[in-house]
């Protein structure tokens, strides 16, 4: 029976034997869907996310694109007097202050249930008080922005970026604390055992396809 690894497998490569051998493949993917409930069907589709412990990774990557897209936007909008940029700017600030909010709630219930040491505490604890800024400052622009009813102009607006680029380095401060605790302390992380044969052995990484360009 076809099984999501070939799916995975047409996802990455493409697919293998040309178009038509690929939408076969992806044909006998759907037509393997309409076996399943609701369930698998989203384990199936979505094997990622059905992994994870809590929606915390997934969050997380909003609010750092948004609110660094926000704030290039408004400092390019300032330097080229673009109001149209500006306003732009705002609502990708307010859906990213919406995204801080959602992400820190989903970050304290993380902290709950995922298992971690006492070292580990302690770097979750400084990455909360990230967060925290983070969600403080952009919603504090936010309201800025909202109840001023037009763009903060001269030293408002340097007051303004200010607020801002300190928000977004706080934002890579706090991203860079979360990366530690799962790229080197492993949070949340399954660890896939090395196969025997292997052991002691670089990883070959061909596939057994070629790239030219």
């Amino acid at each position: 029976m076809f099984s999501v690894n070939d799916f995975l497998s047409f996802q990455v490569h493409g697919g293998s034997g040309g178009v038509a051998a690929a939408m076969e493949n992806f044909l006998t993917f759907i037509e393997s869907l309409l076996e399943k409930n609701p369930e698998q069907i989203f384990a199936t589709i979505m094997p990622g996310f059905s992994a994870m412990a809590n929606v915390h990774p997934l969050l997380v990557h909003f609010p750092i694109a948004l609110l660094s897209t926000f704030f290039l936007l408004d400092v390019l909008g300032t330097l080229f007097g673009r109001d149209a940029w500006r306003q732009a700017a705002g609502y990708i600030l307010y859906m990213g202050a919406i995204a801080a909010l959602l992400t820190v709630a989903a970050g304290l219930q993380a902290a709950k249930t995922v298992p971690h040491d006492e070292l580990v505490h302690h770097i979750m604890q400084r990455h909360q008080m990230f967060g925290y800024s983070v969600a403080s400052l952009a919603v504090l622009l936010s309201l800025w922005r909202v109840l001023s009813r037009e763009f903060p102009r001269a030293g408002g607006n340097f007051l303004f970026l200010g607020i801002a680029a300190l928000m977004n380095l706080l934002l890579v401060l706090g991203a860079d604390l979360g990366g530690m605790m799962v790229y080197k302390h492993g949070v949340a992380v399954s660890a896939v055992p090395a196969p025997v044969e292997s052991a002691g052995h670089e990883h070959d990484h061909d596939h057994g396809h070629s790239h030219q360009h």
